[in-house]
């Protein structure tokens, strides 16, 4: 009974030991192909480098965070809303083809209420954000900054948010209180103005 016992237990010694054996072999062969897949890849690609990443990092948060310099005044964004947006966006921006960004009525029935900036965006950056990155919609991101400030400008004047004097720049901008601005529950809270 002692030698059978001792028998089995050599069994599981070696076959402990076989699946060890086994398993480091799998190891090394998959180290193995990795080293020459990287020694023999297609060369797609490269790393990418900060430069690279940096026209793509332009998102803006509410507190102002990612605005670059730049400067506007609603004058100067009328002209340019004349230019490149009023084709869509209708005259002063009362809608068109596309979405009014003027008026609306007080966002209190949800979903059947037509949302414009004035009665339903809680940020002022968000309008900025949303134009540098998306407008006009045929030649996305080739507006200038200046030109992003200026037509926010313009926009937030035509709503009455701001006045026809005032110029828009990352210190202004932030401090712009939107109609809504309370009727949405922050994600961001510490990056509220």
């Amino acid at each position: 009974m002692f030698m059978h016992n001792r028998r089995e237990g050599d069994r599981v010694v070696h076959a402990s030991r076989f699946l060890l054996l086994c398993s480091c072999s799998l190891f090394v062969l998959v180290l193995g192909s990795s080293v020459r897949a990287q020694q023999h890849s297609p060369n797609l690609g490269k790393p990418i480098s900060e430069a690279d990443i940096a026209p793509w990092n332009i998102d803006v948060m509410p507190d102002g965070t990612g605005l670059p310099p730049g400067s506007g005044t609603p004058e100067e964004g009328g002209k340019i809303f004349a230019m490149k947006c009023a084709s869509c966006h209708g005259p002063m921006g009362k809608g068109g083809v596309n979405a009014a960004l003027v008026g609306g009525a007080p966002v209190t029935n949800g979903l059947e209420t037509v949302k414009t900036i004035s009665n339903f965006w809680p940020y002022a950056t968000t309008l900025f954000d949303f134009t540098r990155r998306a407008m006009p919609w045929q030649a996305p991101r080739t507006l200038t900054n200046d030109e992003v400030y200026a037509l926010t400008a313009y926009i937030l004047s035509l709503n009455q948010i701001i006045g026809e004097k005032d110029v828009m720049t990352a210190q202004t901008l932030p401090k712009v209180r939107m109609p809504n601005r309370d009727g949405f529950i922050p994600r961001f809270q510490e990056r509220m103005p």
